[in-house]
């Protein structure tokens, strides 16, 4: 969070010589460039705002002191800054896919792809754990996650809108689920797909007399 704010205020106060990408094209993500060998943009992006909208960092930076927390203490520092930097470079690489076919020349800036990689976590770690969704409606954090992902691949099936990454969140929370899942390990991952889908099959019936049938 503090590096987050750091870079923010030095991009607010460099807008005026820099021009409206500012930094942001150095250091953002701009897919054509990423292709031409600027390849450290998928790290850099989400250290970098919005220095136009203030929102922009206050939001991410509220759901990473929210929801970072809680998981930071339940894997330790270590983990979960590991867990962070996966989502967001993850993320990172589903922008410059999703960029070429879209607004190649664009920068992409915003910690907002690993902040969903919190959500998803959060919702698999804390599933029971019940949060106000809009600080108003009480929910689960399972079904939290799982209202997240599906609103964001809507928006992602379409074109961006109000400058908002949606590939970037949709990559976050997948990578987020691939790693928690450990699916480089891919007998293991393969297998508990498999287990999962054949237990769907499996039908419990009711007890005649003391036993019961499943």
């Amino acid at each position: 969070m503090i590096i987050n704010g750091v870079i923010w205020a030095v991009q607010f106060l460099l807008g005026p010589i820099l021009g409206v990408t500012g930094l942001a094209r150095f250091f953002g993500i701009v897919p054509a460039l990423v292709l031409h060998g600027w390849v450290w943009q998928p790290i850099t992006y989400m250290w970098l705002h919005s220095a136009a909208d203030p929102f922009h960092i206050i939001l991410n930076m509220l759901f990473l002191w929210m929801l970072g927390g809680d998981l930071e203490r339940h894997w330790g520092s270590r983990a979960f800054l590991r867990y962070y930097l996966v989502c967001g470079i993850g993320a990172g690489v589903f922008i410059t896919v999703g960029g070429l076919f879209q607004n190649p020349l664009i920068p992409t800036v915003g910690a907002s792809g690993a902040i969903y990689g919190l959500i998803l976590a959060f919702g698999k770690v804390f599933s029971e754990r019940v949060i106000l969704f809009m600080l108003i409606f009480p929910m689960r954090a399972r079904t939290f996650a799982w209202v997240m992902f599906a609103v964001t691949f809507v928006f992602t099936l379409g074109h961006s809108a109000g400058g908002v990454s949606h590939v970037a969140h949709l990559g976050g929370m997948v990578v987020g689920y691939l790693y928690l899942k450990r699916a480089w390990r891919l007998k293991e991952f393969l297998d508990e797909l498999r287990w999962k889908t054949r237990r769907r099959k499996f039908k419990v019936m009711p007890p005649k007399d003391d036993d019961w049938i499943h």
